[in-house]
């Protein structure tokens, strides 16, 4: 069963993440994420969706800014944004995930502040991953002498 007919069915669906995409809101293998049907409204800004990547890749990411007629997406480890996902791209809305065995809905105070932090600070987030990777590969020139 693919993920658009287990929604079209229940509703909402819990899973867990694979990837580093999403950390540190959702650790690999460890937390689990419930997505809600997407219904006929638009998402907004720090919404995290489930959306189907052509062909048949499906990703949870961020929305980061809304656009007439579609979205661009960041996870929020990521430093790529992806841009032209359409409301049809989107099978649904992450409504909760569970860590450690607590449940945190998207409407408490607590991931309502991380969702704003991480909006707020999206360029600068970018700019360290980046220079990170810049050293990263520096060093390893010196260390192994690359070019």
């Amino acid at each position: 069963m693919t993920y658009e007919e287990y929604l079209e069915k229940n509703n909402t669906l819990t899973y867990t993440n694979v990837g580093v995409s999403m950390m540190p809101l959702l650790r690999q293998g460890r937390d689990l994420f419930t997505i809600t049907k997407k219904t006929v409204r638009r998402c907004k800004a720090g919404d995290v969706v489930l959306y189907r990547r052509p062909p048949n890749k499906y990703v949870l990411h961020r929305i980061i800014a809304v656009r007439p007629n579609d979205y661009v997406i960041l996870g929020d480890n990521c430093i790529g944004r992806e841009y032209g996902i359409k409301d049809s791209d989107i099978l649904g809305v992450m409504t909760s995930f569970v860590r450690n065995g607590r449940t945190y809905s998207v409407k408490d105070l607590p991931y309502r502040i991380y969702s704003a932090y991480i909006m707020n600070t999206i360029p600068i987030r970018i700019f360290i991953k980046k220079a990170v990777i810049r050293v990263k590969v520096f060093v390893k020139k010196i260390i192994y002498g690359r070019k």
